[in-house]
């Protein structure tokens, strides 16, 4: 091959390689999200990672989590970002879908609120406190009122089976009062304390610093970005991954006080 030759074939790779970081194979890369911090974090440190490697990213949002989970498995939405992996393992054995998580996001941890005490000091017996009704957020919350010393729980290492009855010693009396997870924010007026999911404190303007005590987070809890089991190994899924790991999303996190008390995946480490 002459010199010449070689030189245009040289210039046809490098311009072939800059059309197709220009114009990926998948152009549109649609994203669920349901009401919490996750689509900010996204939009912040993500989407224009994304954006600048060629997607035109489009959002989409759900009251539910059933809600996107079911868009993602339907094909209608690429990736959704809004639950930890034990949720999603519920999900896929419940409803015979193949959901998969590719990276960790800043998850904010749930917390115990109230607008009628200051501390947890000196719980009065019978107070009410406001729980999750799904087993596996329930189980959570628990665990925050068992840290407190509040009740003893029944060792379960199942957390979509935990009920009320795994309080096997509650000396305060307590009264616990299941709600689905995103109502428990209408009611502080109501109840003494309520164990709040992150998201759905933040959604209705609560801050992590009000809370009396925040649950000790594990990696299982920590939310992932979620997509089709067949997509995981796809490239617009692995420039999701890279996206959330690179230094610029690192970067919007740790620059940005919103997020201080969130959570953080191993990767910023």
């Amino acid at each position: 091959m002459t010199m010449r030759l070689l030189l245009a074939a040289l210039v046809a790779a490098v311009a072939a390689l800059g059309a197709a970081r220009a114009e990926p194979a998948k152009p549109d890369l649609k994203v669920g999200f349901v009401p919490g911090p996750y689509e900010d974090a996204f939009k912040a440190g993500v989407e224009p990672t994304l954006r600048a490697q060629g997607y035109r990213v489009r959002t989409f949002h759900f009251s539910t989590g059933l809600e996107v989970n079911a868009a993602v498995h339907r094909g209608e939405v690429d990736a959704n970002v809004m639950q930890h992996s034990v949720y999603l393992k519920a999900y896929n054995d419940r409803n015979g879908t193949d959901l998969v998580g590719i990276v960790q996001v800043p998850t904010p941890p749930m917390g115990l609120y109230s607008r009628k005490h200051r501390s947890t000091a000196g719980v009065a017996r019978g107070a009410t406190v406001a729980v999750p009704s799904d087993p596996m957020n329930l189980e959570r919350a628990l665990k925050i009122l068992r840290d407190l010393g509040w009740i003893t729980l029944r060792p379960n290492g199942n957390p979509v089976d935990v009920t009320e009855l795994d309080v096997i010693e509650n000396p305060a009396g307590i009264r616990l009062v299941p709600l689905e997870a995103a109502q428990a924010p209408r009611v502080l007026d109501d109840v003494d304390f309520a164990a709040i999911q992150g998201n759905f404190a933040i959604f209705s303007g609560l801050k992590l610093s009000e809370a009396l005590a925040l649950e000790n987070m594990t990696s299982p809890y920590v939310n992932v970005v979620a997509v089709r089991k067949d997509a995981a190994g796809t490239p617009w899924a692995r420039d999701i991954v890279s996206a959330y790991r690179a230094d610029a999303f690192k970067a919007a996190i740790r620059g940005d006080r919103f997020y201080d008390g969130f959570k953080l995946p191993d990767y910023f480490e």
